[in-house]
């Protein structure tokens, strides 16, 4: 199965509207949602944060330049929620899935699919 492949189930769930495959390290993009523009600084900062999430904490998470409040984060995830919508970030053994869904979704349905994912990508050492 490809990247791409990944990225387009997490939206064929209906609970994710966006998302993207990155490299572990945040350095580059394995595939893409199209309506998912991450700049090269968010990633970046997003990446470190599994590691040290006080820059996250102190300022927000950002992904498309909008801020998003960090509501947890730690080695495995990372959730942020602005208004009624949200974003999920999983890091597994080499990648980092990074999940958007809108409004009238329960983050609890979108993070469900998405650890999901993760899990599998770690069951496969990925």
């Amino acid at each position: 199965m490809s990247w791409q492949a990944y990225v387009d189930n997490l939206i064929g769930s209906g609970k994710v509207d966006k998302a993207a495959l990155f490299s572990r390290a945040g350095d580059s993009v394995w595939a893409t949602s199209a309506n998912l523009n991450v700049t090269a600084p968010e990633i970046a900062a997003l990446a470190h944060g599994f590691d040290d999430a006080s820059p996250l904490q102190a300022s927000g998470l950002h992904i498309q330049g909008q801020k998003f409040f960090l509501l947890r984060a730690d080695d495995r995830s990372i959730y942020g929620k602005h208004q009624n919508e949200g974003v999920i970030a999983v890091r597994t053994k080499q990648a980092l899935l990074l999940a958007h869904y809108p409004e009238g979704i329960q983050a609890g349905e979108a993070t469900k699919v998405v650890e999901q994912l993760a899990d599998y990508l770690i069951s496969v050492n990925y």
